[in-house]
């Protein structure tokens, strides 16, 4: 995990929701070169916490297949 507790980092759901928000305020434009850059890392951590939770799902289903299968 990242500098962040696991208290603190959103839920998947919240991270997506946020990200697309992200996506749609840089796609309407009319942001400064300093906000859409703040937006654009943003929308990266963003990212990369979804996938985090994709990973570990991931991970778990796995984990549970090959407990099924012995």
């Amino acid at each position: 995990m990242t500098d962040e507790t696991k208290d603190e980092r959103p839920s998947y759901e919240q991270a997506r929701a946020e990200l697309a928000s992200v996506v749609e305020r840089l796609e309407a434009g009319g942001t400064t070169l300093e906000e859409s850059l703040a937006l654009w890392e943003r929308g990266e951590k963003l990212a990369d916490i979804c996938q985090q939770w994709l990973d570990g799902a991931r991970a778990r289903i796995d984990a549970a297949r090959q407990d099924g299968e012995s």
